[in-house]
């Protein structure tokens, strides 16, 4: 089986955009925050693949574990994580308070609109990555795009959104939340020349590939890999690699990357696929030697299709 490139679809937020990037198609009547790759068969992938782009805040938001999501009926939680491609100056994102707090205490400062001092709010700057696992209470500002890993499931409990006349899942929210400051579950390390592991578990594994590399890819029994292009080009199966696309790989593919580009590897799982590109470069040898050097993110990433016409 080929892999197969995912259909976008344009999803309408109050705080998304007007006026896209010019990748993403021309500029309609409504605001669009999110755009979703997805399996046009419409089966229940483990993940789901965004780019969200923001105009104004987001509501300050939890989502719940795969245990609590199941006493409601849903297969799985949410775990997430954002890849920064550009962030207007003094963009920010919350995760986490600034203090630890009871649910009691949690609840009385989302129904008097005191929550937003107490999110941790952080500067965002293009090429930081975030995992947030489910609990955490978060939320994004104005004059961001980023790409979004998640658990493939649509559940939000807003806590608090700055008056605006959208329903909030309060009691969902203090349940499902962790009121406490952040805490990264992972600390990311190079495994190779190029390779970086961003994220390891626990509900899935994202890379970072930054040097030329070419051979097969090819996943686990049970573990698909999504494969995102951030800048830069290449081939899978003879088809041309290139973003703002997302690729599904449920078996092997020919892959290859070119000099200077960037690509994100997803997968379910809360381990490394070793084997996950093999090189069959004529001489190309072994890359993937275990080395947990520090991961230190680019001080920028500024991919030519993001830029407005």
């Amino acid at each position: 089986m080929k892999a197969s490139r995912l259909d976008k679809r344009n999803v309408e937020k109050v705080w998304g955009r007007q006026h896209l990037p010019r990748a993403f198609g021309a500029d309609g009547a409504c605001p669009v925050g999110e755009i979703w790759f997805q399996d046009r068969t419409g089966g229940d992938a483990e993940l789901l693949i965004k780019y969200l782009l923001t105009s104004e805040k987001l509501s300050i938001q939890v989502h719940p574990d795969d245990a609590v999501a199941r006493t409601r009926g849903y297969k799985r939680g949410k775990d997430e994580a954002w890849l920064i491609i550009d962030a207007e100056p003094g963009a920010r994102i919350g995760l986490g308070l600034r203090r630890e707090m009871t649910k009691e205490g949690l609840r009385a400062a989302a129904l008097d609109g005191s929550i937003e001092d107490l999110i941790d709010w952080r500067e965002a700057r293009a090429g930081d990555f975030l995992y947030s696992p489910a609990g955490t209470i978060h939320a994004l500002g104005p004059g961001l795009t980023l790409i979004e890993i998640q658990q493939n499931v649509d559940l939000t409990y807003r806590l608090y959104d700055y008056g605006r006349p959208r329903p909030l899942q309060l009691d969902e929210a203090i349940e499902a939340a962790r009121p406490e400051p952040f805490r990264a579950p992972f600390q990311p390390y190079r495994h190779g020349p190029g390779r970086q592991i961003l994220a390891e578990g626990p509900a899935f594994v994202v890379e970072r590939w930054t040097e030329a590399a070419g051979g097969q890819l090819a996943g686990e029994a049970k573990r698909p890999v999504w494969l995102i292009p951030v800048a830069g080009s290449g081939l899978i199966d003879d088809e041309p690699l290139a973003p703002p696309e997302v690729w599904l790989v449920e078996a092997q593919s020919r892959v290859r990357i070119d000099p200077g580009s960037e690509m994100l590897f997803a997968y379910p799982g809360d381990r490394i696929i070793e084997d996950l590109l093999v090189d069959t470069r004529r001489g190309g040898g072994e890359i993937l030697p275990d080395d947990r050097r520090t991961y230190v993110p680019p001080v920028r990433i500024s991919p030519s299709f993001y830029e407005d016409e």
